[in-house]
């Protein structure tokens, strides 16, 4: 077993949820050193859509303040951090993926895969492991339609990451039911890291297409979703944007208090 991990520090507050990974890299070395460590952990990405829902549901708010690891996915949180003066780099559960399993093989940490559909799982197992070879895929799981995470399905799921010996699972069923699936599993797994990843597995298995690189990096995926299906999305982009003044509202006086800092 390794050394402990180091803890990592806060480096925003946004309404409440404290992210603490900066960037993809100490993402990486911060989940797979956790990992080595047999830790149980959990690893939450944050993005507006997540602040709606956690001011609505207290057991997801719940689930995010258990998480070990929280990144910021939403752009508009990455902004807020620039006008803080604190350079946090957007990192989703879509990008954790490969990266970490690309140590996961380095490391002989066996990984489970958890959502989507058999098709799904079968065809991304198969994927992860032809691009990292000796990848161990400890097993997957396709959860019926309408998942409860409280549920005896939900029981057999954990039975079967518990029986696989993975050290780390991918959860790929959305929000909030992955965090509350990931709570569940910080009290009854023991060893194992679970990564909210939303539709990640659908984008390695090419059943859902990601937004091209160029949409990520300039903050427009948003727009390129919704363009796509906007029936769905929009709705919900909507209400995304009605918590921005408030989320700015709040950060003003920490924005303050680090231009002071910065002054001093």
């Amino acid at each position: 077993m390794s050394e402990p991990p180091a803890q990592l520090q806060p480096r925003l507050t946004v309404d409440g949820i404290t992210i603490n990974v900066p960037s993809l890299p100490e993402a990486v070395s911060s989940i797979v050193s956790a990992a080595q460590h047999g830790d149980n952990f959990s690893v939450c990405t944050l993005n507006l859509d997540h602040v709606v829902q956690l001011q609505q549901h207290a057991n997801f708010r719940a689930a995010y303040r258990r998480a070990r690891f929280v990144t910021a996915d939403g752009f508009p949180i990455v902004v807020l951090s620039r006008l803080l003066g604190t350079r946090i780099e957007r990192t989703t559960g879509a990008d954790l993926v490969e990266p970490v399993c690309a140590e996961a093989r380095k490391k002989g940490l066996p990984v489970f895969l958890f959502g989507a559909n058999e098709l799904t799982l079968e065809v991304t197992a198969r994927r992860l492991v032809e691009r990292f070879q000796g990848l161990q895929i400890a097993g997957y799981f396709a959860p019926g339609s309408g998942f409860d995470p409280y549920s005896s399905e939900a029981d057999a799921a954990i039975e079967s990451i518990r029986a696989s010996g993975a050290k780390l699972c991918f959860v790929a069923l959305g929000a909030p039911r992955q965090e509350l699936f990931a709570a569940r599993c910080l009290d009854e797994l023991n060893g194992t890291g679970v990564l909210c990843i939303g539709a990640a597995l659908d984008f390695i298995a090419g059943t859902q297409d990601r937004a091209p690189s160029i949409a990520r990096r300039t903050g427009l995926e948003w727009a390129w979703r919704m363009l796509r299906e906007p029936r769905r999305l929009g709705p919900r982009y909507v209400k995304c944007m009605t918590v921005v003044p408030r989320l700015v509202a709040r950060t003003i006086p920490q924005i303050v208090q680090a231009r002071m800092r910065k002054a001093a």
